[in-house]
């Protein structure tokens, strides 16, 4: 087992090396350039995101499709991985990780455009979508299709999970001091009870679910930076200096290269916002909308609120308490860190972090186990759903009660090697992506329903 966690290791060092930071970085970059800055239509997308679109076709509303994008995507990597990026690759970490956020918003744009744009229906009525679609239907690329589905199906386990049922688990038990099996057991249950209703079931918790969570964590860490009010200026110089210059040890940090900041970083970006993973246009092409561009601009802000928002809040935090203490943050990180910060606000601090952590975890497994299950539709029809719900709650279980350092190296790498097709898709679809933009939102046509019909597969 040792070994091939080190082949696992020696591959993430090529997976989410240079090529790779270039090309995903990239992608933001280029996408942001060929949709005019798509980001200066944030208000717009969010006022769009909570107006019902009763009169298009789709499983779940537009908000429902965003919430359950953002169940999957609020989740450790928030908390956790902002904290994890810190200590591995210094404060200039946070500045990566927040513009993988600000550019990958386009990205998050364009995926959920082509999603619905090459969205088929069943003869159930059922929509399905997403870049093994995209790719096959849009770019005749079945093979990277199916590449795309394998890998989907695989890294859920991972990154939507096993990895997030630790987290909670663990906390829990360091905070409640309740067995992992007990609150394993709870996990499983309360998912398999969501999950088995399929798509509006999810979509029908997280649109309850998300906003409190959001707002709850949120409001932890204002008071938080209240507390640390005198730091978080020094916090904001220290991040954006050492974005971009060698980080020296000391003050509770350890040392890191530009290139370890600009690593850590964007990985921990795209683990946090999946902005290029190629994950959310699965669950953006069940939305009931008008046209692509609609659902599309709805799906932007999901990288809007959880990376620029709510991880450079958490980066924040983190850079402040250690400013504020490093001797109790020496040597700290993951998890750690953030409970030290966290632990700042008397007797409530790691109460609030619990309960964050807590939705954060449990609505990232409802909201990957419906990417999950649409891969292995896609790869061998509906036969293979209900299995691969049973296998899901299992799954939930074991992640609560065993350690996951070789989970989250394998979650890295699956990450990347999903990232991969849908990537290609993305730039050499990119001229549908613009047209599609200039038909609907800069011809100012956005109420507009699109007359293309969905075609009906057998599935």
């Amino acid at each position: 087992m040792e070994a091939f966690h080190n082949f696992i290791l020696w591959l993430n060092t090529y997976l989410w090396g240079p090529p790779m930071l270039v090309l995903l970085f990239g992608t933001h970059l280029f996408l942001t350039f060929r949709t005019r800055f798509i980001q200066r239509y944030t208000f717009k997308a969010i006022k769009l995101s909570v107006t019902k679109d009763h009169s298009a076709e789709g499983d779940v509303s537009q908000f429902g499709a965003l919430t359950t994008a953002l169940a999957a995507t609020i989740g450790t990597g928030n908390i956790v991985g902002v904290s994890t990026a810190v200590a591995l690759g210094g404060p200039g970490a946070v500045l990566w990780c927040w513009l993988t956020g600000v550019f990958g918003i386009a990205t998050k744009y364009s995926e959920a455009l082509l999603a619905v744009k090459y969205r088929v229906k069943t003869s159930d009525g059922t929509m399905l979508g997403g870049p093994m679609y995209a790719l096959e239907n849009g770019l005749g690329q079945k093979w990277l299709a199916v590449l795309f589905a394998i890998f989907t199906s695989i890294a859920a386990f991972g990154i939507g999970n096993t990895v997030q049922a630790n987290s909670i688990s663990s906390m829990v038990d360091v905070t409640f001091h309740i067995s992992p099996y007990i609150s394993g057991a709870v996990m499983a249950a309360l998912t398999f009870a969501v999950i088995i209703g399929g798509v509006k079931s999810i979509a029908r918790v997280t649109e309850k679910l998300v906003p409190f969570m959001a707002i709850f964590y949120v409001v932890g860490c204002a008071i938080i930076l209240m507390m640390n009010s005198e730091f978080v200026g020094p916090a904001v110089s220290l991040i954006f200096q050492s974005a971009f210059t060698p980080h020296a040890a000391g003050g509770g940090f350890i040392g890191a290269s530009v290139m370890m900041a600009a690593r850590y970083g964007i990985a921990r970006g795209l683990f946090s916002n999946e902005s290029g993973l190629g994950s959310a246009p699965i669950v953006a092409a069940a939305a009931q909308t008008r046209n692509p561009v609609r659902q599309a601009l709805v799906s932007s802000t999901g990288t809007f609120w959880d990376t620029v928002v709510v991880c450079a809040m958490t980066g924040l935090v983190v850079v402040s308490s250690i400013l504020s203490n490093p001797a109790a943050t020496e040597g700290l990180s993951g998890a750690a860190l953030t409970n030290v910060a966290f632990a700042q606000i008397p007797i409530v601090g790691p109460i609030v972090l619990t309960v964050g952590l807590l939705t954060f975890v449990f609505s990232t497994i409802l909201g990957w186990s419906y990417y999950g299950e649409r891969a292995v539709e896609y790869l061998f029809g509906k036969k293979g759903i209900k299995p691969y719900r049973f296998l899901w709650v299992a799954a939930v279980f074991v992640g609560s009660i065993i350690g996951l350092p070789l989970v989250w190296d394998m979650a890295d790498a699956f990450n990347a090697m999903m990232a991969l097709p849908n990537l290609v898709a993305l730039l050499l679809l990119s001229p549908v992506i613009v047209s599609e933009t200039k038909k609907y939102l800069w011809e100012d046509r956005l109420d507009e329903i699109s007359t293309e019909p969905i075609p009906i597969v057998g599935k």
